[in-house]
């Protein structure tokens, strides 16, 4: 069974000499800049970015556009975000994914509105 990354790096960014630290479960990396998080850790090779809610199966980027949501990782704390369409930088946290989170969205316009009885 092949184990070697089946993602590698467009030529062009191989030649790239800027990289920037971050870690992936409290393991450093050094990244080329300017690719998605997606990207580089593929090439670092991490293969399992996730863990499914029901099943707990190991999932990693598909599309790498953002339309399929397999790339789902924890990024400085926020939830649920698209390690695909995310820029690396510097110093950035990435944690795995395990299982269904919660989101905490709610837009600055809305305002709480008390209800009179």
């Amino acid at each position: 069974m092949r184990t070697d990354p089946l993602f590698q790096p467009v030529m062009s960014e191989a030649r790239s000499t800027r990289t920037v630290s971050l870690t992936f479960n409290e393991q450093p990396l050094q990244v080329p800049a300017g690719s998605s998080v997606a990207a580089a850790l593929l090439m670092s090779g991490i293969q399992r970015f996730r863990a499914t809610p029901v099943s707990e199966a190991p999932r990693a980027p598909y599309c790498m556009m953002g339309v399929c949501f397999e790339c789902l990782v924890e990024i400085d704390g926020v939830p649920n975000r698209q390690s695909c369409l995310i820029e690396v930088r510097e110093g950035m946290r990435i944690r795995s994914q395990e299982g269904a989170r919660d989101l905490m969205f709610q837009p600055a316009t809305v305002q709480s509105v008390e209800v009179l009885s």
